[in-house]
């Protein structure tokens, strides 16, 4: 950040005189809550520390490091002494105290924006470390951050810094906020595509390798075919002989490569009935294999058009939830899984998927499916009775996302797995069920 946007954002800052609540909402992001009812947002992430507002930000879960428990209790509830900008530098500095049972305690708290040792520092009325989002050893710089360690100053800048006003301080926050938003949604939007465009290109590779079924079928004949003439010449093949010419019983000129690494003829021509069995055999399910890569190749068109038209960062990260290492746990590449406030939710990629979806449900487990058409079966794993709608409803808008890329409203039904009761395969019979709107466009 400017050093001449923190010196106004501070002057904004010295009309508050409590702060209310303050916690991490993710790894290097901390909310305040000044005087009930004003948030800002403090990010310190390395080389792109910033300030923002916004109407809502989602915690990304509760953290209980030793650097959070220090700060819920000596800042939650605190009355703010005094804020300033640290030797006029890139330093925002509150001086808080909060009265105990037994004694009023003076703290301080450091945001530092200083590049690469962007940093939260709670310090004690001595200047000694208490803890700190980051701990720094004089290995990594000479300014040691470590508990219990007196924190050394920050050297002045060797440059003046130049001014740039605003006209807004509050309506700054909350535009840095949609700025950042934005980048941050256009690089994850990129990466992401970038990463599902790698996974379709290697699938349509594969599927425009695939056998032709006619050519299979022919292969199998020619192998039978083949079979049959050492079978019925082998009196005529010679333990040295590596080709077999002959008429075959149309009159055509034969030759067939003798396979040496058979001991005798008639295991020659067993091997030759075994290739015709396996193209034979190959040939019959060759269709399902390319029904299932022309599934998954749709499933993956429909992925990058769902992050193509996400609205915000939080969609894209529930499209690509962190998956856990375990070699115990095996995937079913039929069935994509998503987390929605640690919510499970299985998605079938197509009708294995939509199977699979449906057997590994329980009865209080919720099932989703777009109403009166085909579409992929959605389940939420969940032992609640009472499942809040806004994770039904987002649960319910990957089912649209993941069907069709026509933007429209469409009614999506919902109901416990028990009141489902499977037809055959991916056809379903289901009752008691409820029905909501969700609108794409």
């Amino acid at each position: 950040m400017k050093l001449s946007h923190l010196k106004q954002i501070v002057t904004y800052l010295q009309s508050f005189d409590k702060i209310s609540a303050i916690y991490r909402v993710t790894d290097s992001t901390v909310k305040i809550a000044f005087d009930k009812n004003y948030e800002i947002y403090f990010n310190m992430q390395r080389s792109n520390s910033s300030m923002f507002s916004c109407d809502s930000f989602s915690r990304s879960k509760v953290y209980n490091a030793p650097f959070d428990v220090v700060l819920s209790k000596r800042f939650n509830r605190a009355n703010i002494l005094g804020i300033e900008l640290l030797n006029g530098d890139k330093i925002i500095r509150m001086k808080t105290s909060i009265a105990s049972a037994y004694k009023e305690e003076t703290t301080y708290l450091q945001f530092e924006f200083t590049g690469k040792y962007t940093n939260i520092i709670i310090l004690d009325e001595q200047n000694i470390v208490l803890e700190a989002l980051r701990h720094v050893d004089l290995f990594s710089s000479f300014r040691e951050v470590r508990v219990g360690q007196k924190l050394l100053d920050v050297p002045p800048a060797p440059f003046v810094a130049q001014d740039y006003p605003l006209e807004d301080v509050e309506a700054f926050l909350y535009e840095n906020y949609t700025k950042d938003q934005l980048q941050k949604l256009e690089s994850l939007k990129k990466q992401k595509v970038s990463f599902l465009n790698k996974k379709y290109k290697k699938l349509q590779k594969i599927f425009d390798t695939l056998d032709d079924e006619e050519g299979l079928a022919l292969q199998a004949e020619r192998w039978q075919h083949f079979g049959n003439l050492v079978l019925s010449h082998m009196h005529k093949i010679k333990p040295y002989d590596m080709h077999l010419e002959l008429e075959d019983y149309d009159g055509f000129l034969v030759k067939i490569d003798l396979d040496k690494s058979y001991s005798t003829v008639a295991r020659m021509s067993n091997a030759l009935f075994t290739k015709s069995k396996k193209a034979k055999q190959r040939a019959i399910n060759l269709h399902i294999e390319k029904d299932s890569l022309a599934s998954k190749l749709k499933h993956i068109e429909l992925f990058i058009n769902t992050v193509n038209e996400a609205e915000d960062a939080a969609k894209i990260t529930l499209l690509f939830p962190k998956k856990e290492q375990s070699k115990k746990i095996k995937t079913n590449d039929s069935v994509e899984t998503f987390l929605i406030e640690g919510c499970k939710v299985s998605l079938g990629k197509n009708e294995k998927g939509n199977v699979e979806v449906l057997k590994n449900a329980r009865a209080k487990d919720i099932w989703i499916h777009m109403k009166e058409q085909p579409s992929c079966h959605v389940l939420i794993t969940t032992d609640k009775q009472n499942l809040p709608l806004h994770i039904i409803q987002s649960a319910a808008r990957l089912c649209v996302d993941f069907t069709t890329t026509s933007k429209d409203k469409y009614l999506v039904d919902y109901t416990p797995r028990r009141e489902v009761t499977i037809q055959h395969g991916a056809n379903v019979l289901y009752n008691k069920y409820k029905t909501i709107e969700i609108d794409t466009r």
